[in-house]
């Protein structure tokens, strides 16, 4: 599996880049984790729209969601212009039926819903799913394929049950939108020493922190992570590629 961060930022994009947004390929399948905002403008030094197999949501709030409606909106376009002719799969949870309702659209794309304890199968992806703790309900991810795993928390407050779900991943992508000291239990999100403790208690290979704030020095999440964690640590980055083998 080969994992690209198209964008990182946690609320909303800093100037010039994008909001949550992860572009997982394997076999030439090309699945979108998130599409917050800016990520069509992002993704598209990557791949074509046209060329996305699914999208997989871990919730509705905007900086997650943000570009879904653009990317129906280029993908009719190319109904006209480049002979389009799919429906492409938005996975999403239907624990809000107004978010989910605006994941169908024309016969562009088609909203299907995933839960808990159910395992969806998109090409080579295998994808199971975990609730998490934010203000609204929010789904961490596991995806395997071909032997491999990698497990995203989407947004979530620390809970223990995060490390069984993401135990012996490969990869952990995990959220740290506050710094070590600050309570992110409010708010719905993890500081860098949380995320430390669950790459830990997993016993994961690799840890990136990513949904990164806008205030702070971001080195310090990565050195207050590290401090927890002892396997390798890096921040989210637009362009960042990471081979999963």
């Amino acid at each position: 599996m080969e994992l690209t961060v198209i964008g990182h930022w946690g609320g909303y994009p800093r100037a010039g880049e994008a909001s949550s947004g992860y572009l997982l390929t394997h076999r030439g399948v090309h699945l979108l984790i998130d599409c917050g905002s800016a990520v069509l403008s992002k993704l598209q030094n990557y791949i074509d729209p046209e060329d996305l197999d699914a999208i997989v949501l871990s919730h509705y709030h905007a900086d997650h969601t943000a570009d879904i409606g653009v990317v129906q909106h280029a993908l009719y376009v190319g109904k006209f212009t480049n002979q389009y002719n799919r429906t492409l799969p938005i996975y999403g949870h239907d624990l809000d039926k107004e978010g989910f309702g605006q994941l169908t659209y024309k016969d562009v794309t088609k909203g299907i819903v995933y839960r808990a304890g159910e395992t969806v199968h998109i090409g080579p992806f295998y994808i199971d799913f975990l609730k998490t703790r934010h203000p609204v309900p929010c789904f961490a991810m596991r995806i395997e394929a071909n032997g491999k795993a990698l497990v995203f928390t989407g947004d979530t407050s620390y809970f223990e049950e995060l490390a069984s779900f993401a135990h012996k991943a490969d990869l952990l992508l995990c959220e740290s939108n506050f710094y070590q000291g600050m309570d992110g239990t409010a708010a719905g999100h993890m500081t860098s020493e949380e995320a430390g403790k669950v790459a830990h208690a997993a016993g994961v290979d690799k840890l990136i922190l990513t949904h990164l704030p806008h205030f702070g020095e971001l080195s310090r999440l990565k050195k207050e992570a590290a401090e927890q964690f002892g396997g390798t640590v890096q921040l989210a980055s637009e362009g960042l590629i990471i081979r999963i083998e």
